[in-house]
């Protein structure tokens, strides 16, 4: 299978919530093809980088479910069979993620804001922050302002990864905002806001430092800071 072939294939079985062979897919047909994993191992064997598995199968895969979740066209069921997938498939490639990680670029926090309960993305960023040598925290999913804001005071943290895949909970990212401000933490930490919904319009609205639209746009941007 070729590479664009094969990296399509996963994209498109992310979306099926599709882990292994054994999983039917959305139309219940699809029993006994390869799934998310056995295709992960296939591109890893075919010498493609994991980072062009994330950025280029694995991302768009999550993004396009984000949509179909937004839109109505899948349920809470269909979202957790994605996310499912793609941890799945982080397990995989975390090894290699981290196989030249660096070290001592500063303390990091991570957090998916309150309201919001999907973690894959922020588990992704987590995986390639650590590696790429900042000490992360991760606070995990629906997590309220108050935390976040006592985390980064208690820490000392230079970076603040705020994310969200809805749009009902991007506000969140701004009351954790102004809430640093009005603790005088706002000039320690530089934030960084990131998840399907959210642009770099709407970052700048909100007074976030940088807008991430993946992970590894997140490491680029924070090489230049």
């Amino acid at each position: 299978m070729e590479e664009k072939e094969l990296l399509e294939k996963i994209r498109e079985n992310v979306i099926s919530g599709r882990i292994d062979q054994e999983d039917e897919g959305l139309e219940g047909d699809m029993e006994g093809q390869p799934g998310v994993t056995e295709l992960v191992e296939q591109a890893i064997e075919n010498k493609i980088s994991a980072d062009k598995i994330l950025s280029e199968a694995i991302n768009p895969g999550m993004e396009e479910v984000g949509k179909r979740y937004e839109n109505g066209d899948f349920l809470i069921p269909d979202m957790l069979a994605a996310a499912e997938c793609v941890g799945e498939a982080t397990k995989i490639l975390k090894p290699l993620l981290l196989e030249n990680a660096a070290e001592g670029k500063g303390k990091f926090i991570l957090a998916t804001v309150e309201g919001d309960l999907h973690d894959i993305g922020k588990n992704i960023v987590s995986t390639i922050v650590t590696g790429a040598g900042f000490d992360i925290t991760d606070l995990g999913v629906g997590v309220k302002a108050e935390k976040i804001v006592e985390a980064v005071k208690n820490s000392g943290a230079k970076y603040l990864g705020l994310s969200a895949l809805l749009t009902t909970t991007m506000g969140r990212m701004q009351e954790v905002i102004e809430m640093l401000e009005k603790e005088g933490l706002r000039q320690q930490v530089k934030v960084l806001v990131g998840g399907a919904p959210v642009t770099a319009e709407y970052a700048k609205k909100i007074g976030a430092d940088i807008y991430c639209d993946d992970a590894f746009d997140a490491i680029h941007k924070l090489e230049k800071t």
